[in-house]
């Protein structure tokens, strides 16, 4: 018998209702902030994760779903929305048709990950971009709507930790940094 390909889960009806309970929560918050639903293709050229993530990162080095398809095109099965959603927004001049475009996604993504508790191959992910301005309060409204989604789903004593990737130049000197740091404590 054929089985579910290893990092990957069947959502039975069983679990369906779940699955919408979340994906309702998830939208009737953005739209309260008026963000609008995006959906992009299930798969990119390569070249703009390569590009988008950048080279040298984990998910494009290592993790992406990757094939040449019958024209010759290096195709990749998306690993994260943030680059689909900045192709979309420029190839369809959405800044030009509104300045401040706050788009919101849920949608499958696939990495080559080696599974185990907690990660799969085909995972479901939400969020949001606010393109097309550099307002400082537009971060603090994306937290504030992950706090608001998280409590609508009834999870308690959560806290918030606030990371950044830095700027491309500075990514591979704290990789650098961090692998030594915590080489010590591995086998």
């Amino acid at each position: 018998m054929i089985k579910a390909i290893t990092g990957t889960k069947d959502i039975l009806p069983s679990d369906i209702s779940k699955w919408k309970h979340l994906e309702a929560i998830v939208e009737k918050t953005m739209k309260s902030f008026n963000y609008k639903e995006i959906r992009t293709p299930i798969f990119e050229e390569t070249a703009l994760f390569s590009r988008g993530i950048g080279e040298s990162t984990d998910i494009v080095s290592k993790e992406m779903y990757t094939f040449v398809d019958r024209s010759g095109t290096s195709v990749t099965l998306k690993p994260e929305m943030t680059a689909s959603t900045v192709r979309a927004f420029m190839e369809h001049s959405l800044g030009k048709q509104q300045g401040l475009n706050k788009l919101y996604y849920v949608s499958p993504m696939f990495r080559q990950e080696r599974p185990q508790a907690g990660r799969y191959r085909q995972f479901h992910q939400f969020g949001a971009e606010a393109l097309g301005s550099h307002d400082p309060s537009l971060d603090a409204e994306m937290i504030i709507l992950a706090h608001q989604i998280i409590s609508s789903l009834g999870l308690k004593n959560l806290e918030v930790k606030i990371n950044s990737l830095g700027v491309p130049s500075s990514r591979e000197k704290y990789k650098e940094i961090l692998r030594e740091y915590i080489k010590p404590h591995f086998d």
